[in-house]
């Protein structure tokens, strides 16, 4: 799939089949994190990865919008060195490049996605298992659509803003 193409057809999916990753394709989408850009390549990310049931479960619990976790066929966690001092601008910049990777990646494989917050990084600390001096504020989860019409459906029209409203050229 094209990269454009898999920009424009983006969606989040919520619902997903009962049916876990092809091994090849949660490696892939895995690479394309580690592949992302990351500000003076310092790769501050590692990601935990979860496809066990009860464990979906209890992620399902790291906050009021993630139910839909307990349903998907894995959860990548996000796990970072938490700033000590040092301004993390960075290093969000860099998860969010390496989310996307993996977003479009799965997108590409006929995968859904949808990012989670974690409300309650206690839970998910004591679940995962990360050290102390890291922390975790989101989930991606991923699995191949309940209704596979969610990967050609069209997009909701007035849903983003026109690009003339959001560009401004040489000043504001």
């Amino acid at each position: 799939m094209d990269v454009l193409e898999a920009i424009r057809g983006l969606r989040v999916v919520r619902r997903y089949a009962d049916r876990p990753l092809e091994a090849t394709h949660l490696e892939a989408i895995l690479n394309a994190g580690r592949r992302a850009s990351s500000s003076k390549n310092r790769q501050r990310w590692d990601f935990v990865v979860i496809t066990d049931r009860d464990g979906l479960r209890t992620l399902s619990e790291v906050g009021p919008y993630a139910g839909h976790v307990a349903q998907a066929a894995a959860a990548v966690a996000l796990v970072y060195p938490s700033p000590s001092g040092e301004a993390p601008h960075s290093t969000n910049w860099d998860l969010g490049l390496a989310s996307q990777n993996m977003i479009l990646a799965a997108w590409s494989l006929g995968i859904g996605s949808c990012p989670i917050t974690v409300y309650e990084p206690e839970l998910a600390r004591t679940f995962l298992g990360y050290p102390a001096d890291h922390a975790c504020e989101q989930l991606l989860v991923f699995g191949y659509p309940a209704n596979p019409d969610d990967l050609t459906r069209p997009l909701r029209r007035g849903r983003r803003r026109p690009l003339g409203e959001i560009v401004h050229r040489e000043h504001w």
